[in-house]
């Protein structure tokens, strides 16, 4: 639609020349700005939210496992199980701080006893083929299962050592992975394997281990919270660093989240491999839960936006600095959750079967191109960044 062009009085026109003179004297600065001081202290806020949403699902989680393992009962069980579930839900996105140079990385950091994978079974407990493997089984060489105890076998002897975490306590609640072929579901544990007299000896030694690693992850989420909270020890380091830095920091760990570690080692490997046990959560067959809540911690960062929480952002930064390719960035983004939903649940099935495993590919390379671009914003903010 056209709109007519009206005539504009003597009066107006001169209006418009005095207003038109005046703002030359003006340095043009939008006032829409979006800074980068902003940018870092929306992101320190969002971290802090995320880790209490999962330091309180973690909570709720102690409490389910300390009801199962004083009462063991089937129902008990289950509600432990649900609860492993929702814990991860708040715990996944906050991967995304990961690979940023922060307190979950650094050399006393607690990301190994918290979400450490894949998991030998039989460091733990019993597997197939074997009744008497495992921490749990050996009442000899570990006569005490505490807290300190377990944390201190962490990883003793081999990456795939893991003792303590979220897969720990998975391995513990569901047992082995099923396996079989065209059998996509999640490992049959019995309840009874915790019951006085039930199934698989030494049950009053597994619910000790269930109840110490339940707690050993409340003192661990604990520790981030320390560190990210107002006046805590790294915020204040982190919203010290130089602009530029702390950018850097929190750009490469979305980047190396998105290509090298789900793109690769938590998708790939597994899609090349066929193999359900390079799956993150193979125990509880939750791995799909895994992938998309990882995605959606990167798009909580990069958009700046959790919960109640919405400010400046990178997209902004990238947008203002070039908006082409920052409409390229957020498409690359849109379209990486997009082929991330499109994948099969559970994620063994979408590994394995010949119509599911496209998708899964689409997905990989949707997510290795997502960290290129964050690469490619990364240089048009000035930032020297890589996704490897």
């Amino acid at each position: 639609m056209r709109f007519p062009i009206k005539k504009l009085s003597i009066l107006s026109l001169f209006s418009i020349a005095m207003l038109s003179c005046s703002s030359d004297d003006d340095t043009a600065t939008p006032t829409n700005t979006i800074t980068k001081s902003a940018v870092i202290e929306n992101y320190a806020n969002i971290v802090y939210k995320s880790y209490q949403d999962a330091m309180d699902d973690a909570m709720d989680l102690e409490t389910a496992i300390s009801t199962f393992v004083t009462n063991p009962t089937d129902d008990n069980f289950a509600s432990a199980k649900s609860a492993w579930k929702t814990a991860r839900e708040s715990y996944g996105p906050t991967e995304a701080y990961r690979f940023a140079n922060g307190p979950i990385d650094d050399n006393d950091g607690p990301e190994g006893l918290l979400n450490a994978w894949p998991l030998d079974e039989n460091y733990v407990d019993y597997v197939n083929g074997d009744a008497n493997t495992g921490i749990i089984n050996d009442p000899t060489t570990f006569p005490t299962i505490d807290k300190v105890t377990l944390e201190g076998l962490n990883e003793v002897g081999g990456e795939a050592n893991i003792s303590v975490g979220y897969h720990a306590i998975e391995f513990l609640l569901w047992g082995q992975d099923n396996t079989a072929p065209s059998a996509q579901q999640a490992g049959q544990r019995p309840y009874t394997d915790f019951v006085d007299g039930g199934t698989a000896a030494n049950q009053d030694r597994r619910r000790q281990y269930l109840a110490a690693c339940a707690d050993l992850l409340t003192d661990h989420l604990q520790l981030m919270l320390d560190e990210w909270k107002i006046g805590g020890a790294y915020r204040a380091t982190f919203l010290d660093l130089n602009e530029n830095a702390a950018l850097k920091n929190m750009l490469t760990a979305i980047a190396t989240l998105s290509k090298s570690e789900l793109g690769g080692e938590r998708m790939f490997v597994a899609y090349d491999n066929q193999d359900q046990e390079d799956e993150h959560s193979c125990f509880s067959d939750n791995t799909h839960r895994d992938i998309r809540l990882n995605l959606e911690g990167i798009a909580n960062v990069y958009r700046g936006s959790y919960g109640n929480i919405d400010g400046p952002s990178f997209e902004d930064l990238i947008t203002q600095s070039n908006a082409t390719l920052g409409a390229e960035v957020s498409a690359q983004l849109t379209a990486s959750e997009t082929a991330v939903d499109a994948t099969a649940n559970p994620f063994d099935l979408a590994i394995s079967d010949a119509t599911e495993r496209p998708k899964v590919l689409t997905a990989i390379n949707a997510l290795q191109d997502l960290g290129d671009k964050f690469v490619e914003g990364g240089t048009s903010l000035g930032l020297s960044i890589t996704a490897e």
